[in-house]
């Protein structure tokens, strides 16, 4: 914590399905000193992509999407309800399946991310923006670019199928089922922080508050503790102690890749069958994974560093505690 300037961090481990470690360290609120709390809640960043997936899986399963639906245009998903112009080449060709595994053919984070332009409009004003000024690079299909945009899309999908908001429609089809109560999207400013949230601390003049997190819903915008990751992982976890939210099929699928990228599945980064992903914003820095070895692990901060190797050093939290081979708690904290 010491070396990349973090103020707080929250931990949560599984192991065969049990919480056997839940901890907090630091200090969540450095201008009054307030001790960090297994309670508090952190900004996700780009682990809201798996809760999107996961919602995209659950709509599969019951048979009210199919993932080479098209999206844009005459009888697709979303038909024409985004764009004042005619879209550009190959747009009425992208499917489902391309923007979950970021194939859809532009829209990337390396160059322009929609997503942090235009910040006054709202999701569907960027959202028509986009496909009127952005043409897409390639052909779907073709090309990985991680792409926040295309999980915003994904959001306005869900919304379309379910007719509830986006935040809506994850509670009722992920978040409920599986007893997380206190998950919700965040506000952008630092006087719409949410009862038990944490402060963000910006590095190399990053102002946390600066952003319109409210929009990022789909792709980066809930707020959420430690446990509540750890019990929406043993859903999804493929273990045989609690029985998974999705079908054995609609899980196999999430965590494929594509053929433009096989280490990268449905909203998860894949090594082995190992399934993780890290997120990050101005002020926030999280990971949580699926590991083959029985165990899964989150970790949440409320800032992020520059400095090299702090992405590294952050999942080697884990992996350095398991080298010493503990002993870990032999109740489930789940029931605490």
């Amino acid at each position: 914590m010491t070396t990349y300037n973090v103020p707080s961090v929250s931990v949560a481990i599984t192991k065969g399905e049990k919480l056997v470690y839940l901890k907090a360290y630091g200090t969540s609120d450095k201008s009054n000193g307030t001790k960090a709390m297994i309670s508090d809640r952190y900004r996700l960043a780009s682990l809201s992509k798996q809760f999107t997936s996961v919602a995209i899986m659950k709509l599969l399963d019951q048979g009210k999407i199919k993932l080479d639906d098209k999206v844009f245009g005459d009888g697709a998903l979303l038909g024409k309800t985004y764009g004042t112009k005619a879209y550009g080449a190959h747009i009425t060709d992208i499917t489902v399946d391309e923007l979950l595994h970021h194939t859809s053919g532009g829209w990337g984070n390396t160059v322009n991310d929609p997503m942090f332009s235009n910040p006054g409009m709202t999701a569907a004003q960027l959202i028509t923006w986009t496909l009127d000024n952005r043409p897409l690079d390639h052909v779907p299909g073709t090309n990985y670019d991680y792409s926040n945009f295309g999980y915003c899309i994904l959001g306005r999908v869900i919304e379309k199928i379910t007719s509830q908001t986006y935040e809506e429609a994850v509670k009722t089809l992920v978040l409920t089922p599986i007893g997380i109560t206190d998950m919700t999207i965040g506000g952008n400013t630092f006087v719409q922080k949410l009862p038990k949230e944490v402060t963000y601390y910006g590095q190399s003049g990053e102002d946390p508050y600066a952003y319109n997190i409210s929009r990022m819903d789909s792709h980066g915008g809930w707020v959420a503790t430690a446990a509540d990751l750890a019990r929406f992982l043993v859903y999804i976890d493929k273990f045989p102690v609690r029985t998974d939210i999705l079908s054995s099929t609609a899980l196999t699928t999430m965590y494929t890749g594509s053929t433009a990228n096989a280490a990268y599945g449905c909203g998860w980064a894949i090594a082995g069958k190992n399934y993780f992903h890290q997120g990050s914003l101005p002020g926030t820095a999280t990971e949580q994974a699926r590991l083959d070895n029985g165990f899964n692990f989150v970790i949440l901060t409320n800032t992020r560093s520059f400095k090299v190797n702090f992405d590294n050093d952050l999942d080697q939290i884990f992996w350095k505690a398991y080298a010493k081979n503990p002993t870990w708690a032999t109740d489930d904290l789940f029931i605490k």
